[in-house]
């Protein structure tokens, strides 16, 4: 049986889809013009052009299409699957694909379709067997949901246990007793030998603490000469010419929100400055079934077409990656991007990433976009974090990138090849600083990261007690990453070589030492003082002067760093301020032991980042939001967000 064979398809021969629609009186001339010369360079189907238009609706299409095609109209009552031919297929195919199987009548196999203009294209995968093929016209929300409903316990499961368990943490937490007094133990142990023998062990502490100080000062030097030589001589990309048949791809945006509802209203302004084409855009706002706060706020508005919401059942851990991999699945897109709540894209930035996966080589499969903050001016705090990022993004990760090390990913501003990050088992749900976890997880197994020339502003966090909070879940994070990864360090140095395994402990033992080491470094000072400290008596003023030079010599190079990060014209504004980033860091010794304290008792736990203060800020003052979008309006409904 062929292909044509095997479907039962009698559309109105004589007429296209799109004739049909004008004909009817559906569609003016002005919209199919329109539509048409967006699809000459898209892949997406007429109706899926018609609908991000705004001229159909999901539910007028499906009409339409059932019409055109001579078959029926499933209205979401009439969606009852044939769960054997469920099963064959697979609950992750059928959301892909936006298809349900109803089963088998007088010799035909009836399967609904939210896409019926490019349901032939699938027939290759279905199983022969079925015989001829039936389509049924309905909408994706009404397919998604049956079967979200039908596997809800399955697809729970599979969102926290997606990755494999060697790259996996969630092992951990059938042991935390035993993982409690163990900690303990050591630091009673820890206690005992200080007062036993305290010069050897403030002696060993204070030269580990200076050789990892010293090493991630290496780190960020050579990183920042990698970066200053390839701004002085880039090298252009390979010219890759276009290729006529090439169609931009289809982008699905992971928006997890969690208690928003301050931001919420701003942030879909945000998000339709976008000029990527609607048609081929997806935005899935990602929230939790028990925030009905959230909830309530989203089934309010009015959500254009290419936005949608997937709710995630609740269970454990409630975390950011466990809701991230619940909501891949019901993703359209080849290319998964993620934004979190307070983000503010440029508007052009998925022409880029469209453009940058084109020309890229197929190892390259995650993008790392720029992150900066829209209320650097906010107070002090609010400027060193910008400052502090601008390293991070603009100076230090293309250093790194330069030099070949893997790159610990952010949280947002990411974009993934579908195919490879489904391949990974997507996010370790039970990681709570899942972005570093995977950009290492992505080099173990072959893959790239490049940074992406676009830009997101954010809030930066400004208040001191949610600084620590969320500092210290992206140190524990750290921790837990590093641990998971070092189970085996043979095959972590097999899987890495040698220069990125280099890389990686130089990243890790580094970030977590000078936050947990420098209370015993400060201790010197002591001594400068003329008081008591267990190495009075055994060390020299050579060695005092020593640690003096090496302490000012750092904090030159910190500063180097940091002004070099601001002196664009966005930044200069924050020159000023860039010595202050002595006084900035301390902070970050309460987050860590917060986060060690947390490593033992609560692995898991998700302290979450409150965001909106800035708006606040703003409300208070009279002044219109940050970077709020211009003058784009919201549609009816948006205004209860």
């Amino acid at each position: 049986m062929t292909l044509q064979e095997r479907i039962l398809f009698h559309p109105r021969t004589h007429w296209s889809f799109g004739q049909y629609l004008m004909d009817r009186g559906v569609i003016g001339s002005a919209h199919m013009l329109r539509a048409n010369a967006e699809r000459l360079t898209s892949d997406a189907d007429l109706g899926e052009v018609l609908i991000a238009l705004g001229a159909l609706s999901p539910d007028s299409y499906a009409d339409r299409a059932a019409e055109w095609m001579r078959t029926s109209r499933a209205t979401p009552a009439e969606l009852t699957p044939n769960l054997q031919m469920l099963d064959h297929l697979g609950p992750r195919f059928c959301l892909r694909y936006g298809i349900l199987p109803l089963g088998e009548r007088a010799g035909l196999t009836y399967i609904a379709t939210a896409r019926p203009e490019s349901f032939q294209k699938l027939l290759p995968d279905l199983p022969t067997d079925w015989g001829v093929i039936q389509p049924v016209a309905a909408t994706l929300d009404d397919i998604q949901a049956v079967i979200a409903q039908t596997y809800r316990d399955q697809l729970t499961y599979a969102a926290q246990t997606r990755t494999p368990d060697f790259e996996s943490c969630r092992s951990w937490e059938n042991v935390s007793r035993q993982r409690v007094w163990l900690s303990a133990l050591a630091i009673l142990s820890l206690l005992a030998l200080t007062v036993l023998y305290p010069i050897a062990v403030f002696t060993t502490i204070t030269a580990w603490a200076a050789f990892a100080m010293l090493v991630s000062t290496v780190i960020k030097v050579v990183s920042f000469l990698a970066y200053l030589t390839n701004r002085a001589d880039p090298t252009p990309p390979p010219h890759v010419p276009p290729d006529p048949h090439y169609k931009r791809p289809r982008i699905s945006i992971l928006v997890p929100l969690y208690r928003e509802t301050e931001i919420a209203r701003v942030l879909l302004r945000r998000l339709t400055r976008l000029t990527y084409p609607k048609s081929l855009l997806d935005v899935v706002l990602v929230l939790e079934e028990n925030d009905t706060l959230t909830r309530e706020a989203v089934a309010e508005a009015t959500l254009p077409h290419w936005m949608r919401v997937v709710v995630v059942p609740d269970g454990a851990p409630k975390t950011k990656p466990r809701a991230m991999n619940y909501a891949l699945d019901f993703c359209d897109g080849d290319i998964i991007g993620i934004f979190d709540a307070e983000d503010a894209p440029e508007p052009d930035q998925l022409d880029k990433v469209a453009e940058q996966f084109r020309t890229a080589p197929a190892d390259v499969v995650c993008l790392q976009g720029v992150l900066d903050y829209y209320n650097a001016r906010q107070n002090w705090m609010a400027r060193c974090f910008t400052i502090e990022y601008a390293a991070w993004f603009r100076v230090i990760m293309p250093g790194l990138q330069q030099l070949g090390f893997a790159l610990p990913l952010g949280g947002t501003t990411l974009y993934f090849r579908r195919e490879p990050l489904e391949e990974l088992g997507g996010w370790d749900a039970h990681n709570v600083t899942e972005d570093a976890d995977l950009g290492f997880r992505l080099a173990r197994h072959g893959y790239r990261t490049a940074m992406l020339d676009s830009t997101t502003r954010e809030e930066a966090n400004c208040r001191p007690l949610p600084w620590v909070k969320q500092r210290s879940r992206w140190l524990k994070g750290y921790m837990v990453t590093y641990m998971v990864h070092m189970r085996a360090p043979a095959r972590l140095f097999r899987d890495l070589g040698a220069w990125k395994f280099l890389g990686f402990q130089a990243h890790f033992i580094t970030a977590m030492s000078c936050f947990l080491l420098a209370p015993f470094l400060w201790s010197n000072w002591l001594m400068v003082f003329g008081l008591y400290h267990p190495l009075t008596e055994v060390v020299s003023g050579e060695w005092i002067r020593t640690m003096a030079i090496m302490f000012f010599t750092v904090e030159l190079c910190n500063i180097g760093v940091g002004l070099v990060a601001v002196s664009g014209p966005a930044h200069r504004h924050l020159l000023a301020w860039v010595p202050s980033m002595h006084f900035y860091y301390p902070l970050g010794i309460l987050a860590a032991y917060k986060a060690l304290y947390e490593l033992v008792c609560a692995p898991f736990y998700w302290d979450k980042t409150e965001h909106g203060h800035s708006l606040q800020t703003c409300q208070a003052s009279g002044a219109p939001p940050p970077a709020s979008g211009g003058s784009v309006q919201l549609e009816p409904g948006h205004e209860r967000l």
